[in-house]
C-alpha cells in the first residue's frame, strides 16, 4: 500500500542538500536490491538546486552511475541545446559530471530531431523507447525507482497542467499544444504512467506553491490539480519548505 509522507526544510537551500542525500541513498538502496536504478527527472529551479547538490557530494561516488538508467518527466519541444530544455538544464548541473552510461541516458526528442516538428511523432518515439527497456512482466514501461516533479503554482506537475486535456491521457507519453506556461508545446509523462514508479517525490519551495501544495494535500482531483493525482506504487513524498508548506494541515508535517 502506498504511504504518502511529507518533510518540511527549513529553506529552499536545505531542502535541496536533504534530497540529494536522500536520492544517493535511494540510488544505492536500488542498486542493491536490482543491480541498478531507474531515475525520472524534472526540471525547474528547484530541480537544479538539487542536481547541483547531488554533483557537489562526496558521496556521489557510492553510486555506480553506469548501471543508472535516467529518464525525463517531461520537456519543452525545443531544439537540443536550448537552454530551455529540461535536458539541458540536467546536463549542464549534473549529467555531464556524472560517468554516466550513454545509452541510459534518454532524453525526450527535441524539435530539431529525427521526428520533425511534430510533438506526437516526438511522444511515440519516447513511448517506444520506455517499452524498448520495460522491465520483465510488463510491456510498455521500464523499472522508476525514484521518478521526481516539480509542483507548479497552478498545481501542475511535468507538463500535466489542471483541466488540459492531458489530465484525461492514458498514453504512456503525450504531446502538449497549448500549455499555459511558455512554451507552448511540450511532451510529457501521463499521469498513469507518473503513478507505475516506486517512489514519487515531489518538490516545491516558496509561498506561491503553498496554495497548490496545500489543495493537493487536502484531497483535491487530479483534473483540478494534477499534482494530487501523482502518488508512488510504494511511496509518495512530498519536499517542501517551509514556505511551501504554509497551508498543509499539521499532522502532516515532519518538521526537518
Amino acid at each position: 500500500m502506498s504511504e504518502t509522507s511529507v518533510v518540511v526544510h527549513a529553506d529552499r537551500d536545505v531542502l535541496a542538500q536533504a534530497v540529494a542525500a536522500r536520492l544517493i541513498v535511494r540510488l544505492i538502496d536500488a542498486q542493491a536490491e536490482r543491480g541498478q536504478a531507474g531515475l525520472v527527472l524534472t526540471g525547474g529551479r528547484v530541480a537544479a538546486a538539487v542536481y547541483r547538490a547531488v554533483r557537489d557530494l562526496p558521496a556521489r561516488d557510492a553510486v555506480d552511475w553506469s548501471r543508472v538508467d535516467v529518464w525525463w518527466g517531461d520537456e519543452r519541444f525545443l531544439p537540443a541545446g536550448d537552454p530551455d530544455r529540461n535536458e539541458t538544464q540536467a546536463r549542464e548541473a549534473l549529467l555531464d559530471a556524472l560517468p554516466l552510461d550513454p545509452s541510459r541516458v534518454h532524453p525526450m526528442p527535441a524539435s530539431d530531431g529525427s521526428e520533425g516538428d511534430d510533438p506526437e511523432a516526438a511522444a511515440a518515439t519516447y513511448t517506444a523507447a520506455l517499452a524498448t527497456a520495460a522491465r520483465p512482466g510488463t510491456a510498455t514501461l521500464p523499472h522508476f525507482d525514484v521518478l521526481l516533479l516539480g509542483v507548479g503554482e497552478d498545481g501542475h506537475v511535468a507538463s500535466v497542467f489542471p483541466g488540459h486535456p492531458v489530465t484525461y491521457e492514458t498514453r504512456p507519453v503525450s504531446a502538449v499544444r497549448g500549455s499555459p506556461k511558455p512554451p507552448p508545446v511540450r511532451t510529457t509523462l501521463t499521469l498513469p504512467t507518473i503513478n507505475t514508479a516506486d517512489e514519487v517525490w515531489l518538490l516545491a519551495t516558496g509561498t506561491d506553491k503553498a496554495r497548490a501544495v496545500g489543495m493537493a494535500l487536502a484531497g483535491a482531483g487530479p483534473v483540478q490539480l494534477p499534482a494530487a493525482g501523482a502518488c508512488g506504487v510504494s511511496r509518495t513524498l512530498w519536499l517542501l519548505d517551509r514556505a511551501a508548506a504554509a497551508d498543509v494541515k499539521p499532522t502532516f508535517r515532519s518538521l526537518r
